[in-house]
């Protein structure tokens, strides 16, 4: 089957501490990788952004620490601050992963620690199939 490029993603919310931002995006990225079952070859970048509150760990370096760091060691990594918007969710990390899926494929989006509330429809979609498959 042939593959083609999808934009994945992903948020995070934690604390400003260094342990924190690498375990949140460990979790999150773990889960997505998983849950859309990419490899390393799949991977082209992500790219993070985190809001001005959070300063203790860029989480491309959590990424490239954590136990799938070596699934993007060939990846394009880059960070940038979150743009400030007022009644914005605080102490967030955001994530797209541009990645090769099988053409076809449904992408899983994944919102965890606090940030479902930016996209309950994502999270809906994916607690919804989780209940089919099981």
């Amino acid at each position: 089957m042939a593959k083609r490029l999808y934009g994945i993603r992903g948020a995070v919310c934690c604390g400003n501490t260094a342990d924190e931002i690498q375990n949140a995006v460990s979790d999150m990225c773990s889960r997505l990788f998983c849950e859309n079952g990419l490899q390393g070859e799949d991977f082209v970048s992500l790219h993070f952004t985190m809001t001005g509150d959070l300063d203790a760990l860029n989480p491309a370096a959590a990424l490239r620490r954590s136990a799938c760091g070596d699934l993007v060691k060939t990846a394009a990594l880059f960070c940038s601050a979150e743009a400030p918007v007022q009644g914005g969710l605080p102490r967030t990390i955001r994530l797209l992963v541009t990645a090769y899926m099988e053409e076809g494929s449904q992408p899983v989006h994944v919102y965890t620690g606090g940030a479902e509330v930016l996209r309950p429809d994502f999270v809906q979609a994916r607690t919804s199939s989780h209940q089919v498959s099981q």
